[in-house]
């Protein structure tokens, strides 16, 4: 009996440290970060230490504002969500021009 109680207490304690180690939503009116919520609203997802998580928002971004803007006016403290980004988009990118001009810079020099 006692080694299913460490068991389960041994779940709960894993459970609660994996919550912990996610980020801060960033359209959570008590982690609000306006940069973020945009893009996470937009997206589909927001970053949370280098990693991806998916989230649908009902609603588009001037609710969420609009909900961090009453919490705010009425006394509540705001802890910002860092805005942080995943990894994967930037090896799309090439010298800061995106695959576009990367993929004609090496047209031209193919031509040349």
């Amino acid at each position: 009996m006692k080694r299913s109680a460490s068991v389960a207490l041994s779940v709960v304690a894993a459970l609660a440290t994996a919550h912990a180690q996610q980020g801060a939503d960033p359209c959570d009116a008590t982690t609000f970060n306006a940069g973020a919520c945009k893009a996470a609203v937009r997206g589909g997802y927001y970053c949370s230490h280098r990693a991806r998580v998916s989230t649908s928002y009902q609603h588009a971004y001037p609710y969420y504002y609009d909900r961090y803007q009453d919490y705010v006016s009425q006394g509540g403290v705001v802890s910002v969500a860092p805005a942080e980004t995943c990894p994967g988009r930037a090896s799309h990118l090439r010298g800061g021009f995106g695959v576009t001009a990367s993929a004609h810079a090496t047209a031209s020099k193919a031509g040349s």
